[in-house]
């Protein structure tokens, strides 16, 4: 038998029962809709998640600490051989710092400045965190949407309000562009030896310089506000404190802030340079990410960057898509069962024809195709309808979710996206989920007596 001739055998047989089919078809429509809409729903929360953190300008980011803040951190253990040593860990200094600058495919270096405090605003108080931004953040995607401008210079006056922040001093953010608020925080000025009274020392180790130490006296910083961001910069080692009023780290150095590592050195009597909590080194590529990393960890540093992250975040997401894979399938193996029952019934109500077309001729690899073709028509038409409902699904998920986030005052996103080859592979596996369902009724349908066959009632 042609293939012309079982095409129009197989659409006169499915436009007989047409209620049927239909409803079977339909079945496999939702089947795949499920299907397309789970991984499109698990490609777009990925996608979403890699574009944030590409436009919070971590990707060409190294964050630097000391070996022993690593651990601190969450780091990894050091190695045991490495704990034995006497050798004291590398401090994070200047000196450091232009090693670190001198590194290939490194563009700059700077250290974090960040620090929680008051900040007056209309004569009202809004406690907050404040962290210094470098010049070189301008370029970063989290300011490519900001309401307002970039600092004008690395020294001036000026802040950038994260939304949150923003919210809390005026629910009009755009109205804050342009006015003015004080920043109240506590200075550190140096204290001379003498008026240290000295600790008594306790062992031999406690034999180090004493340290001047210091002392915090309050100052207020009046600032122009000039922009608003929605998207919080990741500025912070491991995403940790970030800052919700942003200012020019040039400033931000400039105030003299007791940091955690002032306190620490001057309980440890060490009158040297001064030394950083964490150092972030701004690579030239991405690409050249790791290879920087590893030559930081070989100059005794510990490092973070956004490579470790996006592991355990890779990880993460194949579990999840895998899940909505295996769920989205369950709907598609109920589909395939509504096929067998279709091309079962209809077995039983074309026995007599089954009969007369082995009569004329018809090979049992006739049959056989006969119903292959008619499984294989209801799971194409099937997988093209999926594919459509699942997209619907999709928008519908994506609006309703910023209809939410509007009501919020967030910004939208998308959490659904479709690529061409989710839509073949929706198609292609509704096909032969449909094929492979069909596998039954065919064989049973061909091995029909056509004897039997045409006495039956």
């Amino acid at each position: 038998m042609k293939l012309r001739d079982l095409t129009e055998l197989a659409a006169r047989n499915l436009r007989e029962a047409v209620l049927r089919n239909s409803l079977t078809t339909l079945g496999i429509a939702v089947g795949v809709a499920s299907l397309v809409a789970m991984l499109s729903l698990g490609v777009g929360l990925q996608e979403l998640a890699s574009t944030r953190l590409s436009r919070s300008g971590l990707f060409d980011a190294v964050f630097v600490t000391t070996q022993s803040n690593m651990r601190a951190f969450g780091g990894p253990p050091r190695p045991l051989a490495e704990r034995a040593s006497t050798q004291p860990a590398r401090k994070l200094d200047d000196d450091a710092r232009q090693q670190l600058a001198q590194i290939k495919n490194v563009v700059e270096v700077y250290p974090e400045v960040r620090f929680p405090t008051e900040v007056q605003f209309e004569g009202k108080p809004y406690m907050t965190t404040v962290a210094g931004i470098a010049a070189s953040a301008r370029a970063d995607g989290a300011f490519d949407e900001m309401k307002g401008a970039f600092f004008s210079g690395p020294e001036a006056n000026e802040a950038i309000l994260q939304i949150e922040l923003a919210r809390d001093l005026s629910k009009q953010t755009d109205s804050l562009i342009g006015k003015d608020l004080v920043l109240r925080y506590a200075e550190k000025q140096a204290l001379p030896p003498d008026d240290v009274t000295p600790v008594p020392k306790h062992s031999a180790a406690d034999d180090a310089p004493a340290s001047g130490g210091f002392s915090l006296v309050p100052r207020e910083l009046k600032l122009r506000i000039i922009g608003v961001v929605e998207t919080e910069p990741a500025t912070g080692f491991g995403g940790f404190g970030r800052g919700r009023l942003l200012i020019p780290l040039q400033i931000a150095q400039n105030l003299r802030i007791a940091q955690p590592t002032d306190m620490r050195e001057m309980l440890r009597g060490n009158t040297g340079k001064p030394t950083y909590e964490t150092l972030t080194v701004r690579v030239r590529s991405p690409k050249a990410v790791e290879a920087v990393e590893d030559t930081i960890k070989q100059m005794g540093f510990g490092t973070f960057s956004i490579l470790d992250a996006t592991k355990n975040m890779m990880l993460f997401f194949t579990v999840f898509d895998s899940l909505l894979l295996i769920f989205g399938s369950l709907a598609l193996t109920v589909a395939s069962l509504g096929i067998v029952n279709t091309l079962v019934m209809a077995i039983l109500e074309r026995r007599r024809e089954i009969g007369i077309l082995k009569a004329l001729g018809a090979a049992d690899r006739d049959v056989r195709r006969l119903f292959f073709v008619e499984a294989g028509a209801m799971g194409l038409l099937g997988g093209v309808l999926g594919v459509a409902m699942g997209w619907l699904i999709g928008r519908a998920l994506t609006i309703g979710t910023n209809a939410y986030l509007k009501r919020q005052e967030l910004p939208a996103i998308d959490i659904s996206s479709i690529h061409w080859w989710m839509v073949a592979l929706a198609i292609g596996v509704s096909f032969f989920v449909s094929l492979a369902a069909g596998m039954y009724p065919a064989s049973r349908a061909a091995r029909l007596n056509p004897v039997e066959a045409l006495r039956y009632e």
